[in-house]
């Protein structure tokens, strides 16, 4: 799956089995199961994109989905984008130790606060939140006729369903599918793909009584591009 970037992605798994589990990113229990569970769930994602696209990857987190599609597609441009600084941090240390170079980068915000500031061909995440959410926080992310790539679980037609409201009022007329990738005959990964379409987006209303806490605040927007210093 990694090919000539199989090492690093064994020092990224080293990180997120020690560093990760340290600093509360990733679950001790989790770490078992890292390959098959996070790096290659994840990895499986390339088999959606095609060759030389830009993607944006929301809610990083560790730095799933993101990184583990640029090392198993080296062709891609990654930028992750995550709001907590401790996640923030992590990531930052991740790109530089696995040398990932000027491919991958990351910023300190919500998507909200960065839309207009990044855009993708391809808009990518994994348990940042349901679909009814998501939608409005990582389609104004997508260029005119890219994609929204959301990594989700069994339940993925029932969320479809849910949020299926959503859609007409951000103004996309598409119909979101529930695809399947990775090796024949194995479990793989569940996403739900929806394309952005070339019309301009709406605005969904603003829901009455809501409001950001202290958490949700505006943060301050940072981006670097992992590169070693000399």
């Amino acid at each position: 799956m990694f090919g000539d970037q199989l090492s690093a992605a064994t020092a990224y798994h080293e990180f997120l089995a020690t560093a990760g589990v340290e600093r509360g990113l990733i679950g001790p229990r989790e770490v078992p199961r890292l390959w098959d569970r996070h790096l290659l769930n994840c990895a499986y994602l390339g088999d959606l994109i095609e060759e030389g696209r830009t993607v944006v990857d929301v809610g990083s987190g560790a730095g799933l989905p993101g990184i583990a599609l640029a090392l198993a597609r080296p062709d891609l441009r990654v930028q992750l984008i995550e709001p907590l600084e401790r996640r923030y941090t992590f990531l930052r240390e991740a790109i530089s130790r696995i040398d990932l170079g000027d491919r991958v980068a990351v910023a300190r915000g919500r998507a909200e606060d960065v839309t207009g500031e990044f855009s993708g061909d391809v808009v990518t995440a994994r348990a940042v939140a349901p679909l009814a959410t998501l939608y409005g926080w990582t389609l104004p992310l997508c260029r005119q006729g890219g994609y929204l790539l959301a990594i989700k679980g069994r339940s993925a037609a029932e969320e479809v369903a849910a949020a299926s409201t959503v859609l007409a009022e951000l103004g996309i007329d598409s119909t979101p599918e529930v695809v399947h990738c990775g090796p024949a005959g194995d479990e793989g990964t569940t996403v739900v793909r929806v394309a952005r379409g070339n019309g301009p987006l709406r605005r969904r209303p603003v829901q009455s009584g809501t409001r950001r806490t202290p958490d949700n605040r505006r943060q301050r927007t940072s981006r670097t591009s992992g590169r070693k210093k000399a």
